[in-house]
C-alpha cells in the first residue's frame, strides 16, 4: 500500500550535486493570427463556405477535449456565422472517451474551455448515446453521436497537428474528430481496436463512409504556431477535406515546436494533462511514445521526470506511463477511472503505467539524474519544461552553454546561471518567463 511517504533505500541517498541551471529562449518562426473572430467572419464570406448553410437547418458543430489556443472565441464566431446565415446552431462534445466518457465529465470539459451556453449564445448537448450509420468492408461498424446525426448538418471545430502515435499525410485534425470524436466511447474504442499504427488508412476509410451517409458540412480547422499561438483558421468544406487537410497538416507539423537538442540526460516536465496532448505529454517533444510504436524522433532522452497533472485535466493522467519517475503530488492527484477509461479505449496500455513514485520534486529530479549512467551528476544534460506546448522559454543545465552558444540561430540566452531552487516541502519553485500557473504563484 503506498501512503502519503515512501521510504526507500537508496545505496548513497540523493545528496548529489545538481549543475546549475539556465533560462533559454529557443527561437522559431511565429505567424499569428490576431484577430480570430474577423479571420472566421472571413472565412464564411466564402461562397463555397456559405453554400452549406441553408436557412432553417439545424447544425450541430462539434468541439473537442483539447487545449487550443482561443478555441471559444473561434468556436463563438462559428455560431454568430452559422446564425446570420440563417441556421440553428448547437454544441455538442466530440471528444471519444474524453472527460470519464460521461456526458457531464464531456459538458465539463467544454465548461473548462469557456465553451458553455451562456457564452457562446446557443444550446450545448452532451450525451453518449450514438447511431450506427454503416460497416466498412472490413465488417467494422462505425458509429456517430445520435444528437448530431439528427441534425440538418454538421460542423467540426478542431486543430490539425501531427498525431502523438503515428504518421500518415492525415493525423489528428477534421478527419480524426469526424470519426473518434463524434464516434464517442463506442465508436472510439472500435477503431482503436485495430491498432492507431492503422489510422493512416483506417480513419479516411471512415470518415468516407460517414460523410456518404450524413450532410458534413466543413471543418473549421485551426493550426497552431510553435509558440502554441493561432496561426491559421481556415473552414474547410467536406468535398476539400482528403485533399486539404494534407496540406494544413504539413504547414502545422513545418511550425512544430521542439526541443532542439539530440540528446537530453533528463527532461524534467513540471506538468502534463489532456489539454496540453492527448498523451499528457507530446511524444513529438519527449521523442519517446509507447512500446511497439515506430517512433524516430529526437531528442533521443535517458530519463522523464513529471513532476504534476494540469488542473484542466481533471485527474487524466494518461501518458504518465512515458515518464520514469513521479512525485508523490502528482500520484495524489491521479484520478485512476478517468485516466485507465481513456488508456483501454486507445489500447496502447503502458499509458497508466505507474512509474516510480518520488516523496517530492526534488526527490524525483535528483532520483533521475542519478540513474543516468556514466554521466557525473553535476555534467548531466538537464532539460527544464512546463509542458510540451511551452517550450519557447526552457531551463538548461550548464554543461549545454556550449552547444547553445555554438547555434544563435535556434537560440538566445535569457538569464544567469542558477541552482535549482526548492522550497522546505521539496517542491520546486517556478521557472522564470513561464506565465502557467503554479503552487507557489
Amino acid at each position: 500500500m503506498i501512503g502519503d511517504k515512501i521510504e526507500v533505500n537508496i545505496a548513497g541517498g540523493l545528496d548529489i550535486p545538481l549543475p546549475r541551471m539556465i533560462h533559454v529562449r529557443q527561437k522559431f518562426e511565429t505567424p499569428r493570427v490576431t484577430d480570430i473572430a474577423g479571420t472566421v467572419a472571413t472565412q464564411f464570406q466564402r461562397a463555397e463556405v456559405r453554400a452549406k448553410v441553408k436557412p432553417g437547418m439545424t447544425i450541430a458543430v462539434g468541439c473537442g477535449s483539447r487545449g487550443i489556443a482561443n478555441i471559444a472565441a473561434c468556436v463563438k464566431q462559428v455560431i454568430a456565422e452559422l446564425k446570420a446565415l440563417g441556421a440553428k446552431p448547437f454544441i455538442f462534445p466530440a471528444m471519444g472517451s474524453h472527460g470519464g466518457a460521461t456526458a457531464e465529465g464531456q459538458r465539463e470539459v467544454l465548461e473548462g474551455y469557456g465553451i458553455t451556453e451562456e457564452t457562446m449564445g446557443c444550446p450545448v448537448h452532451s450525451q453518449m448515446d450514438v447511431v450506427e450509420l454503416g460497416k466498412l468492408p472490413s465488417g467494422m461498424p462505425i458509429y456517430m453521436d445520435k444528437l448530431a446525426a439528427a441534425a440538418d448538418g454538421v460542423v467540426v471545430v478542431c486543430r490539425v497537428k501531427p498525431h502523438t502515435n503515428f504518421r500518415a499525410p492525415i493525423e489528428s485534425g477534421i478527419v480524426k474528430m469526424l470519426t473518434i470524436g463524434m464516434g464517442k466511447i463506442v465508436g472510439a474504442t472500435e477503431l482503436h481496436t485495430e491498432g492507431m499504427d492503422a489510422f493512416g488508412t483506417l480513419l479516411p476509410a471512415a470518415a468516407r463512409l460517414i460523410i456518404e451517409q450524413k450532410n458534413i458540412l466543413m471543418g473549421v480547422a485551426m493550426v497552431e504556431n510553435a509558440a502554441d499561438e493561432t496561426a491559421l483558421i481556415e473552414a474547410v468544406p467536406t468535398e476539400q477535406i482528403f485533399t486539404r487537410e494534407p496540406e494544413l497538416q504539413a504547414k502545422a507539423k513545418a511550425m512544430m515546436a521542439r526541443l532542439q537538442f539530440d540528446e537530453i540526460d533528463v527532461l524534467v516536465v513540471e506538468r502534463i494533462g489532456k489539454n496540453i496532448s492527448g498523451s499528457g505529454m507530446d511524444p513529438n517533444i519527449t521523442g519517446r511514445n509507447c512500446r511497439h510504436t515506430e517512433w524516430n524522433m529526437l531528442p533521443f532522452v535517458k530519463k522523464i521526470a513529471v513532476l504534476g497533472l494540469t488542473p484542466e485535466t481533471h485527474g487524466n493522467a494518461t501518458g504518465i506511463g512515458g515518464a520514469d519517475v513521479i512525485t508523490m503530488r502528482l500520484y495524489k492527484d491521479l484520478d485512476i477511472a478517468k485516466t485507465y477509461a481513456n488508456v483501454i479505449t486507445s489500447t496502447y496500455l503502458d499509458g497508466a503505467a505507474i512509474p516510480i513514485i518520488m516523496n517530492t520534486d526534488e526527490d524525483a529530479i535528483r532520483l533521475a539524474v542519478k540513474t543516468v549512467v556514466r554521466v557525473k551528476p553535476q555534467d548531466t544534460k538537464i532539460v527544464r519544461i512546463a509542458n510540451t506546448l511551452e517550450v519557447l522559454d526552457i531551463h538548461v543545465s550548464e554543461g549545454m552553454l556550449p552547444y547553445i552558444k555554438a547555434n544563435p540561430s535556434m537560440f538566445e540566452i535569457v538569464g544567469e546561471p542558477a541552482p535549482f531552487k526548492f522550497d522546505a516541502k521539496g517542491t520546486i519553485y517556478p521557472m522564470l518567463g513561464q506565465h502557467h500557473d503554479h503552487a507557489h504563484a
